[in-house]
Parts: C-alpha cells; sequence; structure tokens
C-alpha cells in the first residue's frame, strides 16, 4: 500500500523542505544545544566582524529581539559565546565564539544532513545548492529581509582595492579593508 503522492509543484517542494528542516531540528534537540542555539553558533562562525552582534543575528534569525536575547544568555552561561564591547560603537557589544563554542560546531548535526546530501545529489549538489539561493533570496525578498550573502557578493566589495590598513579588499559601503578570509564570510550589510 502506497501513501497520499506528493505535488510535484511549489507545495510539493515546500513539503520536501519543511519535512527536511523537521529532521533537522529532531537532531538538534539531541544534547544541550536547541534548534536556535545551534543556528546562532553556526551563525557567529560564518559572520564578518560587522555582523557579529544581537541585532544582525537577530535580522538573520528572523526572530524577536527577546528570543535572540534569551538564546545569547543560554550560550553565554554555557561557556559557548562571549559578549565583548564593540570596537565600532562602544554602546553596543561583539559577539565572539568562545574555544568551546567552536568544538561543539566540531559535532554540529547540520554535518550529517551535508554529508547525506552530497551523497544524495553527487554532482547535482552545486545545481541544488544554485536553486535554494536563488528561493532563499526570493523568500527573502518577499518578507523583506537581509540576504546576509558573503561579503565578496556584495555590490560594495571592491577586490584587490588596498585599504590603508593593507587588507586585499575593501568594502565600499562601511570604507574598511578586509582580507580574503573576511570576504568569505557573511555580512549583515550585504547586497547583491
Amino acid at each position: 500500500m502506497t501513501g497520499p503522492t506528493m505535488p510535484d509543484d511549489g507545495e510539493g517542494v515546500a513539503n520536501l523542505l519543511h519535512r527536511i528542516g523537521q529532521l533537522v531540528r529532531s537532531d538538534e534537540q539531541d544534547g544541550d544545544l536547541y534548534p536556535a542555539q545551534w543556528s546562532a553558533l553556526r551563525y557567529l562562525a560564518r559572520a564578518n566582524r560587522f555582523s557579529r552582534n544581537p541585532m544582525a543575528l537577530t535580522r538573520y534569525l528572523g526572530t524577536t529581539r527577546g528570543t535572540t536575547s534569551q538564546t545569547l544568555i543560554a550560550l553565554e552561561r554555557k561557556g559557548y559565546i562571549r559578549r565583548l564591547p564593540s570596537p565600532l560603537d562602544k554602546r553596543s557589544v561583539t559577539l565572539e565564539l568562545t574555544e568551546a563554542g567552536a568544538a561543539k560546531l566540531n559535532a554540529d548535526p547540520i554535518a550529517q544532513v551535508a554529508d547525506a546530501v552530497e551523497q544524495a545529489l553527487g554532482a547535482e549538489t552545486g545545481k541544488a545548492r544554485e536553486l535554494l539561493s536563488r528561493l532563499l533570496a526570493h523568500l527573502i525578498a518577499l518578507n523583506d529581509g537581509r540576504l546576509f550573502g558573503q561579503c565578496h557578493t556584495c555590490r560594495h566589495f571592491r577586490r584587490g582595492e588596498r585599504a590603508k590598513t593593507g587588507e586585499l579588499h575593501t568594502c565600499g559601503l562601511l570604507n574598511v579593508g578586509l582580507s580574503d578570509a573576511d570576504s568569505e564570510l557573511i555580512c549583515v550589510e550585504q547586497e547583491r
């Protein structure tokens, strides 16, 4: 006996994405972190120095400031993050992973999903990433959100323009130097 067939349209894809998300969240709840806490750790590991603050994290997660605050309090209590005075604005804080937080990401349940993607899709993994990136950008645009893309894909990124500080690249929006490593990180200010 077979179950109902899934529609071969947007609804079918949406249901598949939802089911995959459920499986990931289920794996994330096995241990000392909740899904929102895993998402915050992943974000902080990938975010550039301009984007490691509570407001940018709130925008990225699409949650409220209160939810983000509770997530950060829990991560700080567990020793996975620390808050430091922002070098850009003394009224705000910069969030930083601790060694324990970085080590925790070595056991990230998302790695199992990444392996499954590569095994199931093989050479089509790049195409799937491209299609899902387009879908994500469309959904974010519908909701007036931010993409949080990598610096090197931003319209403000200036490759090879040495900044006064000696970095290889420049952010034209913030007028700051960027290293090659910086250019691979995600940014709250990114615009395609």
